[in-house]
């Protein structure tokens, strides 16, 4: 009796099996509700509905690859040892092991005057524009670029943003394949996003995969007084010769520029980020067009809320940034923007921190009208401002060619009143950047330095240096002094 009700039941649940079966067979999707309908899960099958297919990488690696290239740069250095270039903010993320494998330096003797650096390139124009690290080629005496079928070119620098941490080069080849920028505000956190590079510099066209892990971080990163830092944060491996290396989506789309790793050893450890193809492609259409990066200001400065703030604030909202304090005449100040305000978007774009709002700036140039959104007195509110250059003002800054700063090597910055005064000094002209160029070939002198004069002559603006300096001849001395020290510095500079 027990056997006969088994085979019953045993009976009964294949009928239901079955009938299931023919029932919802595979163009039954179209029937059942709240599928998503994204083309990386699904695809509409010829009977109208929705058929699921295997998710893989295949596509956006094959589009990817031959687009990213190996950039090789031979770059000065002096003595004997370890003396590498300084690499400043990113020694924080790799140990002293990394930089001396980074540089490829011999371990003691002599050695050439020089050393190579290596990272990687992603060309975005088939007419040999490549877009880079800043930090792969800082400080380059020349240049090398290895295509994907192992071609070998020299490379030009059509301009530098140590701002972004991005640079531009170009090669003498047309009718290459080019990757096409994505709109990296529309990435998601937990998309699926592929990492193409160099790894430890001699696995050329590696490709591995993770998701997009956080947006918007700011990893304090790059010193620099304009410097921009929203990275797009993944889990995909990126190790040491990746840097300038390309994040792309499964569409096998630029998403961003691979450019630093947290890590306490050099290797990777779980945490990497990208620079958004947005901001890239800002940079990179500005340095073509004007040769140098038309940035735009708001003209605040901003908290990120928390939960104390919230509570101190007595806010209804958790989102957007609170405006602590505003520039004088600034665009913010202008449009009617004030202190206490809480930006909440920036053309109907959600603000999430103070990283976002200066991303969402960024890819803007003096003179563009946003619309700012903001929380104000228990309601929301629309203002129209109208962005401008570090200025004030509303037009176009023009790249001007300074065959002195050239010849130097050198980026400069003047100091305020302010600034002089903290220090004790009555002129002042700050080395903000060294490049290849006399002062990095004959002297010590380090970043940061502070020219208070040239054969007793006072410094005070990169037109002072000019005129000293403009067709002179033989030696001269340069004097002046580094912030954390006291002691006066002196280097003598043949012309």
């Amino acid at each position: 009796m027990q056997k006969r009700f088994f085979l019953l039941i045993s009976a009964i649940t294949l009928i239901i099996v079955v009938a299931s079966v023919m029932m919802f067979g595979k163009d039954s999707y179209k029937d059942l509700t709240g599928l998503p309908e994204s083309p990386e899960y699904f695809f509409r099958s010829q009977a109208g509905g929705l058929e699921k297919r295997d998710k893989d990488f295949v596509y956006a690696a094959s589009v990817a690859s031959p687009c990213v290239v190996h950039v090789k740069s031979k770059v000065a250095i002096r003595g004997r040892g370890f003396n590498y270039p300084d690499p400043g903010p990113f020694k924080d993320f790799f140990d002293d092991e990394f930089w001396k494998r980074f540089f490829q330096i011999p371990e003691d003797g002599e050695r050439e005057n020089f050393a190579r650096a290596a990272g990687s390139g992603v060309i975005i124009d088939k007419d040999g524009y490549i877009v880079t690290n800043n930090h792969v080629i800082d400080q380059a005496q020349e240049i090398e670029v290895v295509l994907h079928n192992q071609r070998s070119y020299e490379a030009r620098v059509v301009g530098r943003d140590p701002s972004t941490d991005l640079a531009l080069l170009q090669i003498e080849e047309d009718n290459l394949p080019a990757l096409p920028f994505a709109n990296s505000d529309e990435a998601q956190v937990g998309e699926w996003v592929l990492a193409v590079g160099n790894p430890f510099y001699n696995l050329s066209s590696t490709v591995t995969a993770g998701i997009i892990s956080a947006k918007a971080r700011n990893i304090n990163i790059l010193q620099d007084n304009a410097a921009i830092e929203s990275f797009i944060q993944t889990d995909a491996a990126v190790n040491r010769g990746n840097s300038g290396g390309a994040l792309v989506n499964t569409d096998g789309a630029l998403i961003g520029i691979n450019t630093a790793i947290a890590s306490p050893t050099g290797v990777y450890a779980g945490y990497a980020f990208a620079i958004p193809s947005n901001i890239v492609e800002k940079v990179v259409h500005d340095i073509k067009k004007y040769g140098v990066v038309q940035r735009a200001y708001l003209g605040v400065f901003v908290r990120n809320l928390d939960g104390q703030l919230i509570e101190d604030l007595k806010l209804d909202t958790a989102e957007g940034v609170l405006v602590d304090s505003l520039t004088l005449n600034g665009a913010a100040s202008r449009a009617g923007i004030r202190s206490g305000d809480i930006i909440l978007a920036i053309d109907d774009q959600k603000i999430k921190n103070a990283a976002d709002l200066q991303a969402k700036i960024g890819t803007h140039k003096p003179g563009d009208e946003v619309k700012v959104r903001i929380f104000r007195d228990g309601s929301s509110q629309s203002i129209t401002a109208r962005l401008r250059n570090v200025s004030g003002g509303v037009e176009e800054v023009k790249k001007v060619r300074n065959e002195v700063v050239e010849m130097l090597g050198a980026e400069f910055g003047p100091l305020t009143m302010e600034e002089k005064n903290k220090l004790k000094i009555k002129s002042g002209l700050e080395v903000t950047r060294l490049h290849s160029g006399k002062l990095k070939a004959q002297t010590e002198m380090r970043e940061g330095f502070i020219i208070t004069k040239i054969d007793d002559k006072k410094i005070n603006s990169v037109e002072d240096l000019t005129a000293i300096l403009k067709n002179r001849e033989g030696g001269v001395l340069v004097e002046g002094i580094y912030p954390d020290s006291p002691e006066v510095h002196y280097y003598a500079l043949g012309l």
